[in-house]
């Protein structure tokens, strides 16, 4: 039997995004953004409020990054998602972390955080009840230490965080539980 916990949306796990831009003076701004997916095989969409620096950042450079973050990484991830770059000039700084130029786009990539997407603005929806951003992907990159002997990413050795909204709280992502476009065969 079910009981109502007036919960409206439940979605588990929820990736944790770190999109990262520059702003008019080339200043790298980072945020932690958990409402993000993919929304097809080369994009991504980002719903991302109007007053957010990263998305003021992002209508100006047309671009951004998004990395995974990761487990080794969760201090500074949090306080990406704590902190806001329109109060604080030094946001980045203050990480601590390492920000390099995008050889693809005009945006930062933070060089902890294992796995990046290199992506380009393709179009900002502001409807009544949604704002996000749909981004191409045009470039992805990976740290050797996460990558297979086959060159395909490893997600143990990504150890990425996921959000859980119930508690708020991170995780890692677990153990394999089956194998997609094989496991439910036996129902054809």
């Amino acid at each position: 039997m079910k009981k109502s916990i007036n919960i409206k949306a439940a979605i588990y796990p929820m990736p944790v995004l770190m999109v990262a831009t520059y702003d008019e003076n080339g200043t790298v701004d980072v945020m932690n953004a958990a409402w993000g997916t993919q929304c097809s095989s080369d994009k991504l969409v980002l719903c991302l409020s109007a007053r957010h620096k990263t998305a003021k950042n992002l209508r100006l450079t047309g671009a951004c990054t998004v990395a995974l973050a990761d487990a080794a990484h969760m201090k500074e991830a949090d306080y990406f998602g704590i902190a806001s770059g329109n109060d604080m000039a030094d946001k980045f700084e203050r990480s601590g972390l390492t920000a390099v130029k995008s050889n693809l786009v005009n945006a930062p990539v933070i060089e902890e955080f294992p796995l990046t997407m290199e992506c380009e603005l393709l179009e900002e929806i502001d409807g009544a009840n949604l704002h996000c951003f749909i981004v191409k992907v045009v470039g992805t990159l990976a740290d050797e230490r996460i990558l297979k002997e086959d060159g395909k990413i490893c997600v143990h050795r990504l150890d990425a965080l996921t959000f859980n909204q119930f508690r708020n709280k991170y995780f890692t992502t677990g153990e394999k539980a089956g194998d997609a476009w094989g496991a439910g065969k036996e129902l054809m």
